[in-house]
């Protein structure tokens, strides 16, 4: 009895596809067209804000980047950004491994995981008072305390997607590494690690864009207008009876940039290292 072949063709939900696209354009791209138009305008043609503008007023970035204090902001928001990838790469990796390997093995690595999983779910708003009054205290309200703290605060998430991924590396390469004589920590940095690099792109984009969009954070704890970063500069358009909305707009594109500039290059890194974790968790 001969086998018959079926071919199915895929169908594609062309209606629903074009909707879809049409809604992205609307959401995404719209607020985006509307930042830049009011970035490029002269403060007399505001009365309608969607109106293109007769003559773009690029001057408005330059003031922009005065009144800011573009690059000591830049500098003090790029410092934090790295620091902390530098360090929640190499150690909230290792936590995960540890965890990863001993979870199934020791009721402590096992309760560890779900605590720092069960953190994702605690709003910021919540602890704001106690973290400001402790940061104080310890002297973290500046610009290296609040690094450390976005290190801490980043565990949660990060544990959740290094340990999706540890699990789909085998068991075996650490029993090999441990009949050749290497310790646990060598077989983390030199077997492990360099294995981890799909992850750790993964966690360092998505770590790169919470460190560099935060406005919380740095409004509760950096006091001090030295150590500002670039979001909270945004504050210097406004005033007690009005708000230079053109010179605002025009500083909120050039804060945009980079961060938009991340994710277009990464973005598939971003959405490839966010599926395993989740899937293999």
């Amino acid at each position: 009895m001969g086998k018959s072949k079926c071919k199915v063709k895929e169908k594609y939900n062309w209606p629903m596809t074009i909707l879809l696209l049409v809604l992205a354009v609307v959401f995404i791209l719209g607020p985006l067209y509307i930042a830049v138009l009011i970035a490029v305008k002269d403060p007399s043609e505001m009365a309608n804000v969607l109106s293109f503008p007769k003559k773009l007023r690029l001057q408005n970035f330059v003031d922009a980047w005065v009144m800011t204090d573009y690059p000591r902001k830049f500098m003090n928001t790029l410092f934090i950004t790295v620091i902390n990838l530098v360090f929640t790469i190499l150690s909230n990796s290792m936590v995960a491994y540890a965890i990863t390997r001993n979870k199934d093995k020791s009721k402590f690595f096992n309760f560890a995981y779900y605590y720092f999983v069960s953190a994702m779910f605690i709003p910021f708003n919540v602890i704001m008072l106690p973290l400001v009054k402790q940061a104080s205290a310890f002297h973290m309200d500046n610009i290296f305390g609040i690094t450390f703290l976005y290190i801490i605060f980043g565990l949660p998430m990060n544990i959740f997607l290094y340990t999706g991924f540890v699990k789909s590396i085998p068991p075996a390469l650490d029993e090999a590494a441990y009949i050749d004589g290497a310790t646990p920590f060598q077989t983390f940095y030199k077997i492990i690690f360099p294995l981890m690099k799909p992850m750790s792109a993964t966690v360092a984009i998505l770590s790169f864009m919470w460190t560099w969009n935060d406005f919380s954070m740095p409004l509760v704890l950096l006091s001090e207008e030295k150590y500002q970063t670039l979001q909270l500069a945004q504050y210097v358009f406004k005033g007690q009876f009005n708000t230079e909305y053109n010179l605002a707009f025009a500083s909120y594109v050039l804060v945009l940039i980079p961060i938009l500039l991340v994710y277009i290059f990464c973005q598939k890194w971003i959405i490839a290292g966010v599926t395993n974790g989740a899937v293999k968790a």
